[in-house]
This record gives structure tokens, C-alpha cells and sequence, in this order.
């Protein structure tokens, strides 16, 4: 049980973080990823964020579809390929963007994932 609350709070984390990435002010975008508001506001950067954003929000929506229609070991299996797809981002993000992406999006991640495999 503990597993699936962790991981619906994932996918509610990605369905969030795509709002920030899609509609969010540039001050909350600068903000939310440790950016110059200078920077957010560049037009090609709008499109960036935007386009990551749709790739959030699809995260959060496959994991929720995958917690709805799927039952027994394939959805325990798919949940957990899922959270790992987030903890690889967030390794990558924290290496990359900045390093908190690790924390927020990786650590609920990875305790979903062995909640999940100890379920």
C-alpha cells in the first residue's frame, strides 16, 4: 500500500512540475529550476521548457494509467520501470540542472521503487 501512495504522489509530482514547465510565470520557472529569469524568458528557452513540460505531464499520466488498468506483476512491473525512468532523469537532471532535482523528483522516486519491490 505504502508503495502506491509513493508512487501516485510521483505522478502528481510530474503532473505539477509539467504546469511549472508549461504555464508557470517566469519567475516561478526561474525559480522551480535555479535559472536566471533573463534566461526563462527567451523564446526558444519557453519552447524548451514546454516541450519537457508535455514529456512530465505523459510521465505522470502513463504512471497513473498504469496504476488504474493494470493489475497483479505486469503493473508492479511497469510501476517499477516507471520510477526508475524518473530516478535516471533525476540522476541526470542533478548532474546537469541543478543538483536539488535529485531530492525532489529522485528521492520519492526511488523510495516508491523499493516500496514496490518489497510489496
Amino acid at each position: 500500500m505504502f508503495g502506491y501512495i509513493v508512487t501516485g504522489l510521483v505522478a502528481i509530482e510530474a503532473i505539477v512540475i509539467m504546469g511549472v514547465e508549461i504555464f508557470g510565470s517566469a519567475p516561478q520557472q526561474a525559480k522551480a529550476f535555479d535559472l536566471d529569469e533573463s534566461f526563462v524568458k527567451i523564446p526558444e528557452v519557453k519552447v524548451l521548457l514546454g516541450n519537457q513540460g508535455v514529456y512530465n505531464g505523459l510521465l505522470g499520466a502513463l504512471i497513473f494509467a498504469t496504476m488504474f488498468l493494470l493489475t497483479g506483476n505486469q503493473q508492479i512491473l511497469m510501476l517499477q520501470l516507471e520510477m526508475l525512468f524518473v530516478l535516471v532523469a533525476a540522476i541526470y537532471g542533478s548532474l546537469t540542472a541543478t543538483r536539488k532535482i535529485i531530492l525532489v523528483q529522485g528521492l520519492p522516486a526511488a523510495i516508491a521503487l523499493l516500496a514496490l519491490y518489497f510489496n
